[in-house]
């Protein structure tokens, strides 16, 4: 749309044209027309309603404002500036406000209950009879038949939780960007990889200047620079400092999350019972895969009971280990000092260090390495495109003559083919390294999710996938830890159940799945970087290009379920934190929040000789959006269950069949939610889940 830049209907957008001052009257424009849109069904003869007028219709009726505001809401989470934030939160109400209403509506949801009811309604195809059924679920699972007091406040209600988990998103990026150590002796520095070294120079000379940075390391609290200082450094005061100012993260002022939490859970329960439920765990899973709490509950309670021995045995062994090392008595760590020693145990009983695997995973080559996997596994091929930023053209050894414009002269940009069709099914953005205005950890997300022309043929689905992955130094490429290489393939495979959605109707298309199955597609990639086959088409030295020594992918093997309790038991203690705080917590008043969590999960927790506090003050998954993984942390396991069983017929049928990928591809990537997820997974495996597997891979049977 003219003068409207984030409203253009480009194939891309263009980013240079998207600035802050045109985010309030471009978003303005769209809501008007998205009122416009829901008028005319709102205004339908009851008796002329029609599949396309008003299921089709509504399910289109806010495409334009829903893609626009995701580029406001992308540039926010990578560009972020006082400008756009301001922006942003300027024009937040009125989006939040207008998305609650739709499904609070009378008159739409008395034209949807019309159309069910007519004899249209019995004829429909199997697929659209199932955007009418989710559609009417929709409305019910919002309130549509609530009074209208009710459906007042629920509107009210999604307005303020928008702006006060855009606060808590706020508060914790601010709170990050806001410390740094700087450490001028390097003898402090003993201990630690020459790769953060390496980081920790260029940091300081980019923040501090060539002078005095020439005399300087700064650490921040971004992973790729914290976690090498915990699990490296042998200078304990060093690893207490940054540990501490980790833990503090989100508690201090002016960025303390606590009242926040208070309001968010106060929030949240208010809504679970304006429509009719006793928790807001039992409100958002009513439509996933566990149905309700106390089904989530049972799951991670069950997986603690069966962890919990291998997690107080590795405990015991790690204070044996220390004490042993350092002619101390056995007793409880230092929380600062678990990942310290763990590192040497792992590094004494297996003779391996993470470090050793980093020179055979510089980025490009797991990059190009993925997406050959993808092409022999899944029948795809992704071809990368030049760049442009701020006019410079960046070629990355591409040869052609239209670049695609990005936000940062570090993204990248490839499209994806069918390999037998040749038909582009997609294109995506990459943007993988930490900067200032960039949020923290890695994620996926979608642009446009493309439906079907008049003449069959479909334009491309476009996505992104962000990371805070190790960058390259002034001496050396990107060398990436094996635990980064599984996080590029897991926000990948999130990508391609986007890319790859076949679905006719956007709203079930790609990742629009249930939350406790939607990481199906990303964990089940994860397994491709444990195997020998697939190794060897990524894992390449950066000097030599040679392969994984055959000792060192041994060695590899037999310390991967190294502290796996530990590793388990933690995200359980996630879970569980989260089903406590929107199943228990919330229905009460509470002074100390950390007071009331540690007590509830003392079992979860490792016992160390200082406290330390649960991750909720930045739980960023919990709080920075409306719902988010609010009550659904749980996901990530239950899905696990799913992609270590799916990958049994991939270890048994061959980890590079092309026919078990292409079902994968056809029952599972390409689907969506046109079927309820327990039935696309049985058509894949063709039977139900089964845990054993994951016991199993983890080394927990």
């Amino acid at each position: 749309m003219k003068n409207h830049p984030f409203l253009e209907n480009t194939e891309h957008p263009s980013w240079s044209s998207l600035l802050p001052e045109c985010v309030r009257n471009d978003i303005t424009v769209a809501l008007e027309q998205s009122e416009k849109n829901l008028q005319s069904i709102r205004e339908l003869n009851h008796q002329n309603v029609t599949f396309s007028n008003t299921i089709k219709s509504l399910e289109q009726a806010t495409v334009e404002l829903d893609e626009a505001w995701g580029l406001v809401a992308h540039l926010d989470s990578v560009c972020n500036s006082e400008e756009l934030r301001n922006a942003h939160n300027d024009i937040l109400p009125a989006v939040s406000e207008f998305g609650a209403k739709i499904f609070l509506d009378g008159k739409l949801w008395n034209a949807v209950k019309t159309f069910a009811e007519s004899e249209q309604a019995n004829e429909l195809s199997s697929i659209d009879r199932r955007l009418l059924e989710e559609t009417i679920q929709d409305f019910q699972e919002a309130g549509a038949n609530l009074p209208l007091e009710k459906r007042k406040r629920l509107e009210e209600l999604s307005s303020e939780l928008a702006k006060i988990t855009q606060k808590f998103s706020e508060n914790v990026l601010d709170a990050t960007n806001a410390w740094q150590m700087v450490v001028t002796e390097e003898a402090k520095l003993k201990g630690l990889p020459s790769s953060a070294l390496d980081a920790a120079k260029q940091a300081a000379i980019k923040k501090l200047g060539d002078d005095e940075g020439r005399d300087a390391w700064i650490f921040t609290l971004h992973a790729p620079s914290m976690l090498p200082v915990l699990q490296y450094l042998d200078d304990e005061e060093l690893r207490e400092e940054i540990w501490s100012a980790s833990d503090r993260l989100g508690t201090e002022e002016p960025n303390n999350n606590s009242l926040l939490i208070k309001e968010i859970l106060a929030l949240r329960q208010e809504k679970a019972e304006l429509v009719g439920k006793k928790d807001f765990a039992d409100t958002v899973l009513s439509r996933r895969m566990a149905k309700d709490g106390k089904c989530a509950d049972d799951f991670i309670s069950n997986l603690k009971v069966k962890t919990l021995p291998f997690f107080t045995e590795e405990n015991r062994e790690l204070e044996e280990f220390k004490a042993e090392k350092t002619g101390q008595t056995v007793g409880l760590l230092q929380p600062w000092e678990v990942g310290y020693w763990a590192e040497k145990l792992k590094k004494e009983r297996y003779s391996f260090d993470d470090e050793d695997l980093r020179p055979y995973f510089p980025i490009q080559s797991v990059l190009n390495g993925m997406f050959n996997l993808v092409t022999q596994i899944f029948g795809l091929e992704i071809v990368e495109r030049s760049t442009q930023f701020e006019g410079e053209v960046f070629a990355h050894g591409v040869k052609e003559s239209q670049p695609v414009e990005v936000w940062h002269n570090e993204v990248r940009f490839y499209d994806l083919f069918d390999q037998k069709s040749k038909c582009l099914l997609g294109s995506f953005y990459a943007d993988w390294h930490p900067r200032s205005s960039k949020r923290g950890g890695a994620w996926m997300n979608y642009l446009k999710t493309a439906e079907p022309r008049q003449d069959g043929s479909r334009p491309p689905h476009l996505g992104l996938i962000c990371g805070n992955l190790t960058a390259p130094s002034a001496s050396k490429p990107a060398l990436l830890t094996h635990y980064e290489v599984e996080t590029v393939f897991h926000e990948f495979g999130h990508l391609l159940h986007h890319l790859c959605g076949e679905v006719p109707h956007r709203s079930l298309n790609g990742v629009n799945v249930a939350w406790d199955f939607v990481e199906l597609p990303s964990q089940i990639m994860e397994n491709w970087c444990w195997e020998r086959v697939s190794l060897d088409l990524f894992a390449r030295h950066h000097k030599t290009g040679e392969t994984i020594p055959e000792d060192l992918f041994q060695k590899m093997l037999r310390a991967r379920n190294f502290m796996a309790g530990n590793a388990m038991m933690r995200q359980l203690a996630f879970s569980k934190l989260d089903l406590f705080l929107h199943r228990t917590l919330a229905l009460q008043d509470f002074d100390d929040l950390e007071k009331a969590i540690q007590s509830e999960l003392k079992e979860y927790f490792p016992k160390r000789k200082s406290p330390a506090r649960t991750i909720t003050h930045r739980f960023s998954h919990l709080f920075s959006s409306p719902v988010g993984y609010a009550a659904a942390y749980y996901s990530y396991k239950w899905a696990e269950v799913l992609d270590a069983d799916a990958f049994t017929r991939f270890q048994e049928e061959g980890v590079m069949n092309p026919e078990i990928g292409h079902r994968f591809r056809q029952h599972i990537l390409s689907k969506g939610n046109s079927l309820p997820p327990d039935q696309l997974y049985r058509n894949f495996m063709e039977r139900d889940p089964k845990i054993e597997a994951l016991l199993q891979r983890s080394g927990l049977l």
